[in-house]
Order: C-alpha cells, then sequence, then structure tokens
C-alpha cells in the first residue's frame, strides 16, 4: 500500500541546493513511499558545480606538481563516473601543459571480492587502456573513496595489464570509514561521514548537473 508522508528528494535539487549565504540547506518534497522502503532524508548539498569545478582544477594543478610534468603520465577512470572525472582532468592539464595526457577506461566489475563467480572471457570487458601502460605513472581517478574495495579491484585490474612505473589516486570526495590501508594521493574534498550516510555524485555527463549531496538513511 502506498502512502504519501515527507522526505526529501534529489529531483528538488535541480531548483537550487544553497542558501544565499552559501550555506548547504535541506530540500523536503513529498513523493509516495511503499511499505518496506528505507526513507532517506536530510539531503544536504556538500559541492555544487563550482566548487566541482576547482576542485577538479586543482587537482590538475597538484597533479602536474606532484609528478613534475606530465611524462609518462596516463589518467585512467573508474567506471562509471570515474571515467568523466578522469576526462575533465585531462582537459584541464592540456590547458596548464599544452599536453594531452592519454586517458582510459577500467571496469572493474569482475575483480570485485564479493563476486562468487567469475569468468575468464570477461574480466577484461569494458575497459579502455593506452595500449602499454607498464613504466608509466598511472593516476586512477574515481568519484567517492570509502571502504577502498573498489580501489583495491581498480589496482588488482590495472596491474594485468602491464606494470606501472607508479600509480596514484585522486578521488573527488573522501568520505573515510576505509576497510584497507588505501589513501588517496590528490582529494577533491574530505568529508566526514556516518556509515548511515550516503553520498551521492552527480555529473553533468550522466546525471544532467554536477552536484555532490549527502544524504542520511533512517
Amino acid at each position: 500500500m502506498t502512502s504519501r508522508r515527507d522526505s526529501y528528494s534529489p529531483v528538488s535539487l535541480s531548483e537550487g541546493f544553497l542558501s544565499p549565504d552559501k550555506e548547504p540547506f535541506f530540500v523536503r518534497s513529498t513523493v509516495p513511499v511503499e511499505k518496506g522502503d528505507i526513507e532517506m532524508i536530510n539531503k544536504s548539498v556538500i559541492m555544487d558545480e563550482a566548487a566541482i569545478r576547482r576542485a577538479l582544477t586543482r587537482i590538475a594543478h597538484e597533479i602536474i606538481e606532484r609528478n613534475k610534468g606530465v611524462e609518462d603520465l596516463i589518467i585512467v577512470g573508474i567506471k562509471t563516473r570515474g571515467i568523466y572525472l578522469a576526462q575533465r582532468l585531462v582537459e584541464r592539464i592540456e590547458m596548464i601543459e599544452n599536453v594531452k595526457v592519454p586517458v582510459g577506461e577500467l571496469d572493474i566489475t569482475f575483480y570485485r571480492d564479493d563476486l562468487q563467480h567469475k569468468s575468464e572471457d570477461a574480466i577484461l570487458q569494458g575497459s579502455k587502456l593506452p595500449d602499454q601502460i607498464t613504466g608509466k605513472t598511472v593516476i586512477l581517478v574515481d568519484d567517492v573513496l570509502y571502504t577502498g574495495r573498489t580501489v583495491r579491484a581498480a589496482l588488482d585490474a590495472l596491474i594485468d595489464n602491464g606494470r606501472p612505473r607508479m600509480i596514484q589516486l585522486a578521488v573527488l570526495v573522501d568520505r573515510g570509514h576505509r576497510e584497507l590501508p588505501i589513501r588517496p594521493d590528490f582529494v577533491g574534498k574530505n568529508l566526514p561521514t556516518a556509515r548511515t550516510e550516503i553520498v551521492d555524485v552527480q555529473l553533468a555527463e550522466v546525471d544532467v548537473m554536477d552536484i555532490v549531496s549527502i544524504r542520511q538513511l533512517l
């Protein structure tokens, strides 16, 4: 049976998501909620389009500074949203250095440690990497760093394709709660969270708009 009650909807965010004093605020709407659904409330905007743009520009500069240029550099995005962030970083680096850095896509589906059945023929499907990553510096890019298990799977997938000289990690949001000894080299925003919260990253390439928000599970 469907009832109507107050909840918080991401759709409402399209009408605006920052208060005049630039503080995050909560968005309320009335939507049908099915019995048994987990209700999510208190959706707060953490980064708007401008904040995401500034964070990526800063990360691009940090990558160049850390590596003393872009020689032998490859940027690889973890599917799905990591790919679009990687492409944006490549564009920013090209604007700064006037050099187009090779970019790749990494599908880690069959490297997840919670996958019970693996298919040898399917392991590399969905990944598009430069021909040669051995001896290169690879920047892995993802949207949110949480337990570290996605990055661990990405490292396994990457090493199966070659032996990079160095692997560095860039994430838009680090929300903490690591379960593996993995630490990012470049971070757009450090965001302390509770395990009951969900961090949503929306990008214009797939979600119409750029926004990072946080939701509380009841």
